[in-house]
């Protein structure tokens, strides 16, 4: 593998931002920071941009979109998760843990058989992906059928991560029937007569759920997989999860419910696309509260990878954390959450997984990914031109 010289760089330290610095990288590896006379296979000057860590996603379920883009309509699943890989790459997404539900039929690539092929779909690739793909499975507790799905994956070491969800309707995301109901029609296509027997059917399987959810919690604990909850909308529930050995809370409902699972040690996820558009799609609280009160620990790209970068660059604009801070929400601290103690950080030692970020026109934009020290993804940006250069262009096409 080459080594690499990164000059010119403005490079975001675990607690400091280094102006027009350097980072050397072979072996896969940071050797050096600021180095006196490097020399390297290849200098790549960067001009200015902001040199991070590769973002680490712990929540993403964009791979079902590149699986099934309309309803009912499946791709091949090879084709499928090599296209997710590169999205990730261009996105600045080292570390990526692809979201698949397993929800008994519930819809499309929502089904146990389909969900378990595209697991070992993503494992296999792994030989060939740009990033560090992973999984996560996400168990939804009324599906009395995926028990046994889960722990054969599991037992394959084929899961990284491991989150519990309750999509019925009444509590959670789904505060009420109706919301419940028009997500079903809007999203998955149902009539309303389907969603309403779909919720019916919901509320009948809550039956063993809490043993369910033990024996899957359990299990994947003596494996070493990291486990989640998913929408917390109590305090009562959150003390329930942190009994069960649940390590992280994704998308608590609200502060009070964030509060709680910070006080108590669970690390909180909250999605980017809610940063981004300054509000939740659920009517759930904004993520910006969340990380203006220090309760927000970590943020994930939800369905949207490209959302990751934005999100971590409009925090650090619109709130009082440093730099440092803001960035350790996309790399640090979901490198902390799930046990990844060789990345997440610019520090000697630390796997090569960065990106340069470039601004456009005003928006953050990837311009180079590094995973494990190698060039995934590369690309340059145009400079702004002047209103003369601009008005020369005209006239010399017009001439």
């Amino acid at each position: 593998m080459q080594s690499t010289y990164l000059t010119h760089a403005r490079v975001v330290m675990p607690d400091r931002v280094l102006e027009n610095s350097a980072v050397l990288i072979d072996d896969g590896r940071i050797v050096a920071i600021e180095p006196n006379g490097a020399r390297a296979d290849r200098e790549i000057d960067l001009q200015g941009q902001t040199l991070m860590p590769g973002l680490i996603d712990l929540h993403c379920d964009a791979i079902e979109k590149e699986a099934e883009p309309r309803s009912r309509v499946l791709f091949p699943l090879d084709f499928a998760v090599a296209q997710v890989d590169r999205r990730n790459a261009a996105a600045g997404i080292t570390t990526p843990y692809h979201a698949l539900s397993f929800a008994n039929n519930e819809w499309g690539v929502r089904n146990n058989q389909t969900a378990a092929e595209v697991v070992r779909t993503v494992r296999a690739f792994r030989q060939h992906s740009l990033v560090d793909n992973r999984v996560h499975c996400r168990y939804e507790v009324t599906d009395e059928t995926s028990v046994d799905v889960l722990r054969a994956l599991m037992d394959e070491g084929a899961v990284d991560l491991l989150s519990v969800m309750d999509h019925s309707p009444g509590q959670g995301q789904f505060k009420t029937l109706e919301s419940y109901l028009q997500y079903m029609m809007g999203n998955h296509s149902m009539s309303r007569e389907q969603a309403e027997e779909a919720a019916k059917a919901k509320t009948r399987a809550k039956d063993g759920a809490v043993t369910r959810v033990e024996t899957l919690l359990s299990h994947a604990q003596s494996l070493g997989i990291p486990t989640a909850s998913h929408d917390d909308d109590s305090i009562q529930r959150i003390a329930t999860m942190r009994n069960l050995g649940v390590a992280m809370s994704e998308f608590p409902i609200t502060l009070d419910t964030a509060r709680a699972a910070v006080s108590c040690g669970l690390p909180t996820i909250l999605g980017a696309p809610n940063v981004l558009r300054g509000q939740s799609q659920s009517g759930s609280m904004r993520a910006i509260d969340a990380i203006r009160a220090g309760v927000a620990s970590c943020l994930c790209s939800d369905y949207q990878p490209s959302t990751l970068i934005a999100a971590a660059f409009a925090v650090a604009a619109q709130t009082d954390l440093t730099w440092p801070q803001a960035i350790a929400l996309v790399t640090a601290n979901p490198a902390d959450a799930c046990g990844l103690a060789d990345r997440g950080r610019i520090a000697v030692g630390q796997r090569a997984d960065l990106v340069a970020v470039a601004q456009v026109g005003g928006l953050p934009l990837i311009s180079h990914t590094w995973s494990a020290g190698r060039l995934v993804f590369s690309t340059h940006y145009l400079p702004a031109r002047t209103p003369a250069a601009a008005t020369h262009e005209a006239q010399r096409v017009a001439a």
